[in-house]
């Protein structure tokens, strides 16, 4: 599980098992989760994180995209 990113307590990352899927990412803080689709950027699903998190992280997400692509072609494609 590569850590990709940390902005604050948030914890950006994905599974090596993750590759047969279309690019993706997925954030953590204590026991919460979500997963979030990268082209175009969109929620794939949530678990424990409140609405106001999701805006947050999905902001985070759309600000470090290019960064976050990046790291997920180098691991599956590189």
């Amino acid at each position: 599980m590569p850590t990709v990113l940390r902005v604050g307590s948030f914890r950006f990352y994905f599974y090596a098992g993750d590759g047969g899927e279309p690019s993706h990412i997925h954030v953590e803080r204590e026991d919460k989760e979500a997963k979030f689709w990268l082209d175009p950027v969109r929620l794939a699903r949530s678990r424990g994180f409140i609405r106001k998190e999701i805006s947050r992280i999905r902001r985070l997400v759309v600000e470090h995209r290019e960064e976050l692509l990046e790291s997920w072609n180098e691991f599956f494609h590189g």
